[in-house]
């Protein structure tokens, strides 16, 4: 009966052996790529929702301009005096100089 109750006990710590890796690699794997990647989607995302008009503002491609219109997904860029572009919002990668808040 004793020889059933060792053999119990070193299976049950042989298992915990075999798991403890595949614990390890995914808790590393969590620090070092997957909460990074959430904590820079989330700067992201703020970004985009504090955008408003009169940010001078860089798209993904480089070019440069001014927000002229906001709607929930485009964005309207004056880029000299004439021209205006249309841009998605997720086509903006910085905010190059932020333009006062609007005191009403």
């Amino acid at each position: 009966m004793s020889t059933l109750l060792a053999a119990d006990a070193a299976g049950s710590s042989n298992i915990f052996q075999m798991i403890w890796p595949f614990i390890l690699m995914f808790a590393v794997f969590y620090f070092l790529l997957i909460r990074p990647q959430q904590k820079k989607t989330k700067q992201r995302n703020s970004l985009l929702s504090q955008l408003k008009k009169g940010d001078k503002i860089q798209t993904i491609g480089g070019l440069q301009g001014t927000i002229v219109e906001l709607t929930d997904d485009t964005v309207v860029l004056r880029v000299n005096d004439t021209t205006k572009m249309t841009f998605d919002r997720s086509a903006i990668s910085s905010v190059l100089n932020s333009a006062p808040a609007a005191t009403e």
